[in-house]
């Protein structure tokens, strides 16, 4: 038997916002992991600030940033990395490889629309959990800095919701090579890879050489962090941060578009019961 070919126009709101809420409370069953998951984050946000603090040695700035945006920038990309997922994500692909789906697209939802809530409902869990610790154990250890004002705050609220949109599509593209692959996840550690490097996470994206900037500028990694940084951090302010948020929203779109296309054809493909 083969699967409906469709991926369930119908919006249903409730049903998504359930779906978000049970995916965000789904984050606390294990409180305990989540401790020592901070605990890990902390201590490699020690290493790491370590590394940025030297390349600084004895000059007030590199590529516009002090060592207090360094140490803030440290901070605030361990505190995305559960929220983000930078370190991968394969649930979807593993419904794929275990025939899960088929059951998903008897149900009366848009499939991707279901898995972006459930994974907005995840990514706010993991930053209440997870985030926000750690960002206040940067600000009281290190005093890491914050957005000023009602339009920091707005900006970067904005680009860290856009970030998440554009990581979601981008990850739910990568899964969809289940569909193709029977060892999809090799696919997927060459993308986080990409994305690590790409969004800014392993180092700023100011102290890249600018030839490797400029071939970034025409990739969507930067919009999945980089960008909510810089506009977090005043690098970006004024007409470049609404410019910034004007290309992540971009991304965004054109991204979830793609990963819209390649789920229908991918379900096209799918086949279950020995059909």
């Amino acid at each position: 038997m083969r699967a409906a070919p469709s991926i369930a126009p119908s919006l249903n709101l409730p049903l998504y916002a359930s779906v978000a809420r049970l995916g965000f409370r789904r984050q606390f069953a294990y409180p305990q992991a989540a401790l020592w998951g901070l605990i890990t984050n902390l201590f490699f946000g020690v290493l790491r600030i370590s590394v940025l603090v030297a390349l600084f040695g004895s000059k007030p700035q590199v590529a516009g940033y002090t060592v207090q945006d360094a140490i803030t920038y440290t901070g605030l990309t361990q505190a995305f990395i559960m929220a983000l997922s930078l370190f991968g994500w394969t649930d979807f692909m593993r419904t794929v490889h275990r025939g899960e789906v088929a059951s998903d697209l008897l149900r009366p939802h848009n499939l991707l629309a279901f898995w972006a809530a459930q994974d907005a409902g995840r990514a706010v869990g993991q930053f209440v959990l997870r985030g926000l610790p750690m960002l206040a154990l940067f600000a009281l250890i290190w005093g890491a800095t914050f957005p000023t004002g009602f339009t920091g705050w707005l900006l970067t609220t904005l680009s860290l919701l856009l970030a998440w949109a554009c990581g979601f599509a981008f990850r739910f593209l990568v899964n969809c090579a289940a569909f193709w692959s029977p060892d999809a996840v090799g696919f997927g550690r060459f993308a986080w890879a990409v994305l690590g490097l790409g969004s800014g996470f392993l180092m700023p994206l100011a102290f890249f050489p600018p030839w490797f900037q400029g071939v970034l500028a025409f990739t969507p990694f930067p919009s999945m962090m980089n960008t909510t940084v810089e506009i977090w951090l005043g690098v970006k302010t004024g007409t470049e941060a609404w410019t910034g948020l004007a290309v992540q929203l971009g991304w965004a779109l054109l991204l979830s578009g793609a990963a819209a296309f390649v789920l229908s054809r991918g379900l096209r493909r799918l086949e279950v019961a020995g059909g």
